[in-house]
């Protein structure tokens, strides 16, 4: 397999986590009468450009449908900082009523509803019907469509190019990054702004994040990596900041490379500490699968010996980073009996790989569990916070990723 970006030979793997079911792909009851997809999940790496990318088994389509359950207005804590965000960029941008915003992925509408209720025109692409119908029911005009640079030149052509291009957790999630890269510069007014929010990989490889890839996660990203796909197309890095976001996001800025605005210093600041901490060394990659199997074989062994002591142990949160621990751990209803969600999408069905089955988070109070496990890790305190009620029966938390913790 050759690099998706820059189509050097693929040599050294970062991570092989096995055969796995899409992430997203929760099952209805009937569901599991039916045979099941798995693909293998092993990640590599590019020891040219450093980008980290997933081989290619699973088409786009097939894990980004109709059906696809994540909606980001499901989270208060991203509501809020997608709002902050807003805010942020409106003032600092100098937007107004003669502006135009573009959000490449825009879900439900979580963030570009707070640009609407500036007045500011804005515009979503959002490929996936269920989220893009719940925008649209906003007052939010969608484009139905997968980013590309065909549709980037199309929006050009139609005038309709932005001043702000906001792209949350999406980067990482195209399969061809450079041609959805070159779509960004098409669609970008000359002195315009590019933002991008996207997991950091320098975090994913400090915290032994591993249940962050999947299928849906084509690229797994450096600031490294990313200031070389932007110069391959006419683009250029202006500024980074570091996010706690999904347990530590990058949002990088970028604009046209002719842009009369001066790169900042905390570009070349964070890229010197890339450096230093090996993300351009394949021996950093080489040694992280033993790092992930120790957190597999401690979560499956706390499992196994809450089971032996009769407790029961349920979790918070079905989300795809849950799906990827509880698969390559091999983690089924004996272990785990059920999953509590509050998105109404996923709830009555099952996980995909391990059919665990989702239900209401009332089931929590009903069913008295001795131990929560808090699958979406990066959400853990408002998780806590939500389901405090726990302790009255002496109810603990636990999280597994970077290592087993019990609280």
């Amino acid at each position: 397999m050759k690099c998706r970006h820059c189509e050097k030979q693929l040599k050294h793997v970062f991570i092989d986590l096995g055969f796995a079911p899409p992430s997203n792909a929760y099952l209805t009851l009937n569901d599991l009468n039916l045979p099941e997809k798995f693909y293998p999940l092993k990640i590599k790496v590019c020891s040219n450009c450093w980008l980290v990318q997933t081989e290619d088994y699973a088409q786009a389509d097939e894990l980004f449908n109709s059906d696809y359950a994540y909606f980001s207005s499901t989270s208060t804590g991203w509501l809020a900082h997608a709002a902050n965000y807003a805010q942020t960029m409106i003032n600092q941008l100098g937007l107004t009523r003669s502006s135009h915003v573009i959000e490449v992925a825009s879900n439900d509408g979580y963030l570009l509803k707070n640009f609407l209720a500036a007045g500011i025109p804005c515009l979503g692409i959002e490929p996936t019907a269920s989220t893009a119908a719940a925008a649209e029911r906003l007052g939010i005009p969608v484009l139905r469509e997968f980013f590309s640079e065909a549709l980037g030149n199309r929006i050009a052509a139609d005038g309709k190019q932005a001043d702000l291009i906001a792209g949350n957790n999406v980067f990482a999630h195209v399969p061809d990054i450079n041609d959805f890269t070159r779509g960004l510069k098409a669609i970008l007014k000359s002195g315009g702004t590019i933002t991008l929010e996207f997991p950091h990989l320098m975090r994913l490889v400090e915290h032994v994040q591993f249940d962050t890839v999947y299928h849906e996660h084509f690229s797994y990203l450096s600031l490294y990596t990313v200031s070389r796909v932007f110069e391959s197309v006419g683009l250029r890095l202006l500024d980074v900041e570091q996010l706690s976001t999904h347990g530590g996001s990058l949002r990088v800025f970028g604009c046209h490379e002719d842009d009369a605005r001066a790169t900042t210093l905390a570009v070349n600041a964070l890229l010197a500490e890339e450096k230093q901490r090996g993300l351009q060394n394949v021996d950093t990659y080489n040694s992280f699968q033993a790092r992930a199997n120790q957190v597999k074989d401690d979560l499956l062994a706390f499992l196994i010996e809450q089971k032996r002591r009769g407790k029961k142990v349920a979790a918070y949160g079905a989300a795809a980073k849950g799906n990827t621990l509880l698969n390559y751990a091999g983690v089924k209803p004996d272990l785990l009996s059920f999953i509590c969600d509050a998105a109404l999408s996923k709830q009555g069905k099952f996980m995909p790989g391990s059919h665990i089955p989702i239900l209401t988070p009332q089931a929590m109070q009903k069913c008295r569990p001795d131990f929560v496990v808090i699958l979406p890790w990066n959400l853990a305190d408002e998780i806590v916070k939500s389901n405090a009620f726990i302790r009255e029966w002496g109810g603990k938390f636990v999280t597994a990723i970077p290592a087993l913790h019990v609280f």
